[in-house]
């Protein structure tokens, strides 16, 4: 995964401010992470169950390829900010729906 720079000022202009799109890609990152580790850790339950026959070369590898798989997948931040950018977020700030 390279590094590259974001335009900051279209995230702030997004969510109306740095410090409110700050707020919100966090928000939806933890989001993205609970989901992420919720389906990675459905994935390695499978394998809990297994005694002796976990030491058959095509379970560990099984167990590796999942693990591997998870490792490969976009950071939550990242999805968070490409989220963000693509208007796949919805977001409200409740104190201003009050006025």
């Amino acid at each position: 995964m390279a590094i590259r720079t974001i335009d900051v000022s279209r995230l702030a202009a997004e969510a109306g401010g740095i410090y409110e799109a700050v707020a919100i890609v966090a928000k939806r990152a933890r989001q993205v992470s609970s989901k992420q580790k919720s389906d990675l850790d459905e994935k390695l339950s499978y394998f809990e169950g297994f005694g002796p026959e976990m030491e058959d070369s095509r379970m560990a590898d099984e167990q590796v390829r999942t693990s591997v798989d998870f490792e490969k997948k976009a950071k939550p931040p990242e999805v968070s900010i490409n989220e963000m950018l693509n208007h796949e977020i919805y977001f409200r700030n409740p104190n201003e729906e009050n006025l």
